[in-house]
C-alpha cells in the first residue's frame, strides 16, 4: 500500500497557475516513485498569475500524478495587504476540515513557511490523523521581520510567530530546511540537531531534457561573436545587478566582452537608466523566455552570473532556483552571494566566488575567466554538472525528502 503525505504550503502553486516551484517538483517525483501526494495551497494568494475557481470549501485538481487541494480563501490586492497577513490566521482554520475532505488519511504532514500559523493546524491535523509531523523553513521568520523588517521584537505579533517557532522545533517530529545553516538558528532557538536534514531546491532532469530551442526573438537579441557573461531571472533589487553593470562600466573597452540580462521584474526600468546614463554598449536586455527554454540560453553564454545583495540572513545559507539551472548548464558560474559557510560554487569548484556587491572583484572574475584556456573552463563547467547531478536534482531530492517523511 502506497505512503500518503499532505504537503502544506499556502502559497504552494502549479506551472499553470504560478511558478509551480519546490513542492510542485517534489509532489511530480514522489508521485513517479508510487506515493499517494497532496499539496495543499491558498486559493487566493499574491503569487498566483492564475487564481482557481474554487465554489465550495475546497477544490481538488489532479496535477501531473499527484493531487492539489486548493483551499478557497479570501482574496486580496497585494503582497503588503492587510488581508494578506488575516489570511495566516483563516488558512489553518479553514484547512482543519481537509480531515473529512481528503479520504486518504496521511502517514505524514508537511507543514511549510513562512506562513507559520500553519504549523498550528498542520499539528491539529497531525495528532487526529496520527500522522508524522515535519516542519520545513524556507524562510526564516520572524528573524526575517526582525531583521530586515525593523519589527520589534515585542511587537504582538512578532511575539505570536516566535511562540509558534519556537513550538515547531520542539513539537514537529522532524525539520527540514533548503538553508544549509539555519540549523544554527534553529538550535539556538531550542530545536534537536539530530532532527534536522537540509534538502536544497534543485533542478529538474525532465525539464532540461527537453531541450526546448531558444526562440527566435531571444536569439535576435542576444550579442554576436562576444564572450557573453549571463544572467537569467527577475530583475530586482535583491539581485544586484546595478553590481553587473558597474562591472559591465569598469570593462567597456573589452569590445568583445558583453553582458545579457534576460527577464524581467520592477528594477527593470531602473538598470536600462543606469546602462543609459553610463552610456554603455555592452549590455543586452532580452526579454524572458519560458523556463523550458532556460539551457538553451544559457547554453550560448560563456559564464552565468548570480548575485544578491548583503543580507546578513543569507548567513543561513541560500538556495536559488537558478544556481541549480546553472550548475547543470555546464558553464562556469560567477557567485556573488555572502552566504556564509554555504559556497556552492567555490566548493564543487565550478567557478568563482566573489563578495556580494563588489564591482571591481566582479570584474576582476570577468577578466580571470575570459582570460582562461577554453578547456579550464569547460572544466570548471564539467565540475558544476557533476555537483548539480549528484545534489541538486529533483528526483534524488525527493527520495531524500521521502526518507524523512516515512522512515
Amino acid at each position: 500500500m502506497s505512503r500518503t503525505v499532505w504537503v502544506i504550503n499556502q502559497y504552494a502553486s502549479t506551472p499553470s497557475t504560478g511558478v509551480g516551484g519546490r513542492h510542485y517538483y517534489m509532489a511530480r517525483e514522489m508521485a513517479k516513485r508510487g506515493y499517494n501526494v497532496y499539496v495543499i495551497g491558498s486559493s487566493a494568494h499574491h503569487i498566483l498569475r492564475e487564481k482557481p475557481v474554487v465554489h465550495d470549501d475546497f477544490l481538488l485538481e489532479e496535477v501531473d500524478g499527484f493531487k492539489f487541494v486548493w483551499v478557497k480563501m479570501p482574496d486580496y490586492k497585494d503582497a503588503h495587504s492587510k488581508q494578506r497577513a488575516l489570511n495566516w490566521f483563516v488558512f489553518p482554520w479553514r484547512f482543519r476540515k481537509l480531515i473529512k475532505f481528503i479520504k486518504a488519511k496521511p502517514d505524514a504532514i508537511l507543514s511549510s513557511s513562512p506562513s507559520l500559523l500553519s504549523f498550528v493546524g498542520a499539528q491539529w491535523l497531525a495528532k487526529k490523523t496520527k500522522a508524522k509531523l515535519v516542519f520545513e523553513v524556507r524562510d526564516i521568520w520572524p528573524l526575517t521581520l526582525t531583521e530586515l523588517g525593523g519589527f520589534s521584537l515585542k511587537h504582538p505579533f512578532i511575539r505570536l510567530m516566535q511562540w509558534v517557532e519556537d513550538k515547531a522545533y520542539r513539537e514537529a517530529d522532524a525539520v527540514i530546511s533548503n538553508l544549509k545553516n539555519s540549523v544554527e538558528h534553529m538550535s539556538s532557538r531550542g530545536l534537536d540537531r539530530a532532527k534536522f536534514t537540509w534538502i536544497p531546491n534543485g533542478f529538474s532532469l525532465e525539464e532540461v531534457n527537453q531541450k526546448e530551442p531558444l526562440n527566435i526573438k531571444a536569439i535576435d537579441q542576444l550579442p554576436k561573436n562576444k564572450f557573453i557573461i549571463g544572467y537569467t531571472g527577475t530583475l530586482g533589487v535583491a539581485n544586484a545587478l546595478d553590481t553587473l553593470i558597474d562591472a559591465a562600466d569598469k570593462l567597456k573597452d573589452y569590445s568583445d566582452i558583453a553582458f545579457v540580462m534576460v527577464g524581467s521584474g520592477k528594477e527593470k526600468p531602473v538598470l536600462q537608466g543606469l546602462v543609459d546614463n553610463k552610456g554603455l554598449e555592452n549590455v543586452f536586455f532580452v526579454e524572458p523566455i519560458p523556463k523550458v527554454e532556460i539551457q538553451s540560453v544559457l547554453i550560448r553564454f560563456d559564464v552565468c552570473y548570480i548575485g544578491l545583495t548583503k543580507d546578513p540572513l543569507f548567513r543561513f545559507g541560500v538556495s536559488p532556483n537558478k544556481l541549480f539551472d546553472y550548475l547543470y548548464s555546464g558553464r562556469p558560474i560567477i557567485y556573488g552571494i555572502d552566504s556564509g559557510e554555504y559556497k556552492p560554487v567555490s566548493e564543487a569548484e565550478a567557478g568563482l566566488q566573489i563578495p556580494a556587491q563588489n564591482a571591481d572583484k566582479l570584474s576582476e572574475a570577468v577578466l580571470k575567466l575570459y582570460q582562461m584556456t577554453p578547456a579550464e573552463r569547460a572544466k570548471m563547467g564539467e565540475n558544476g554538472r557533476k555537483v548539480a547531478l549528484d545534489q541538486y536534482e529533483y528526483g534524488q531530492l525527493a527520495e531524500k525528502l521521502a526518507k524523512v517523511l516515512f522512515e
